[in-house]
């Protein structure tokens, strides 16, 4: 009877043993790659995204994280998603024009976001399921709307008025729209990835850049600059996106777990941005390394006023009627 009780144990040790062993063989591994550091809200969320979504699933899921371009940069993102060679991406909303969906750059115009609130109204509501409906045709699943903040513009010589920026090299991520606001601003606009901004504004292949205010310390531009402007002028947002045909393949109770997992980890980031855009000015500030320039509300207006234009010239390029949608759903009027 003893021996019987000893086998009955060992057999149900052994399998169990084996269910956890075929149970981690059959996971479904999710390569979620990024280009910032680990240490930004973006970074952070995804991070949170892996905890939340490993748990949940009880390991059905595992999720590796490949921040700060380690596995891929600006340039190759998007296409190792449509391969398959990774399964998610949170990519800024630039990044889509050129798949065809050029609707994405509504998100870059200058000054159509008076705050956070606007950007997630505009995200979270059905404008944003509209827009996310126009990526699966491009083999991509949007999961969720992730949030930067709002850019400023640097350089080294203050940038008072929208005239200082005249002749300045500025570097930007590839987008029509954000061409158009430095030309606006008779600015050169310079296409470059995020991994070699620091060495371009450090050599002065670039004259300044326009970025959300965490980035000044997480990529240490604040090293390579002297000058900031709270223009506040444009919105940095995120697409987080899986590979369609890997999201399909998980089924409907492991989609449930990543949609519940994104969402709070969403949640999350919006908190973080928030807070982490706040540490990173008064961190900027309390450098002495760099003279940062806030703008009355008339000198605001003088800013709008000069950038507003180039919504008429991309009218055509996002949508007409698309674009008055966003102005419904934000308030935002010309200046």
């Amino acid at each position: 009877m003893i021996l019987l009780a000893k086998s009955l144990t060992v057999l149900l040790f052994v399998a169990g043993t084996c269910g956890a062993a075929q149970a981690q063989q059959t996971a479904k591994l999710i390569k979620f790659s990024h280009v910032v550091t680990v240490d930004t809200p973006k970074g952070k969320a995804a991070q949170r995204f892996k905890e939340l979504a490993e748990d949940r699933s009880k390991g059905r899921l595992k999720v590796e994280i490949y921040p700060n371009s380690s596995l891929y940069k600006d340039k190759e993102e998007l296409e190792a998603l449509q391969l398959g060679a990774v399964q998610m991406l949170a990519p800024s909303l630039s990044k889509f024009a050129p798949l065809g969906v050029k609707q994405f750059e509504i998100f870059d115009l200058p000054y159509i976001f008076p705050d956070d609130d606007a950007f997630q109204r505009v995200t979270r509501g059905p404008i944003g399921q509209q827009l996310f409906a126009l990526l699966e045709p491009r083999s991509l699943k949007g999961l969720a709307f992730w949030s930067g903040g709002f850019h400023v513009f640097s350089a080294n010589r203050p940038l008072r008025t929208p005239a200082d920026l005249k002749g300045l090299k500025m570097r930007i991520p590839s987008s029509k729209v954000l061409e158009a606001n430095e030309r606006a601003l008779n600015a050169i606009p310079q296409v470059m990835a995020f991994s070699e901004v620091y060495q371009a504004l450090q050599t002065g292949v670039v004259d300044g850049t326009e970025n959300i205010l965490s980035s000044y310390t997480s990529q240490k531009y604040v090293e390579v600059q002297k000058n900031i402007t709270l223009t506040y002028h444009t919105h940095t947002g995120y697409a987080v996106v899986m590979n369609k045909a890997f999201w399909d393949g998980l089924g409907p109770d492991l989609q449930a777990i990543v949609a519940s997992s994104i969402k709070d980890a969403t949640d999350y980031e919006l908190k973080l941005v928030a807070e982490e855009n706040a540490a990173a000015l008064a961190q900027i500030k309390a450098s002495g390394k760099v003279e940062v320039l806030a703008l009355t509300d008339a000198q605001r207006a003088d800013w709008k006023k000069a950038m507003w234009p180039v919504h008429k010239e991309m009218e055509s390029r996002v949508g007409a009627a698309l674009l008055n949608e966003v102005y419904k759903s934000t308030g935002s009027n010309p200046p």
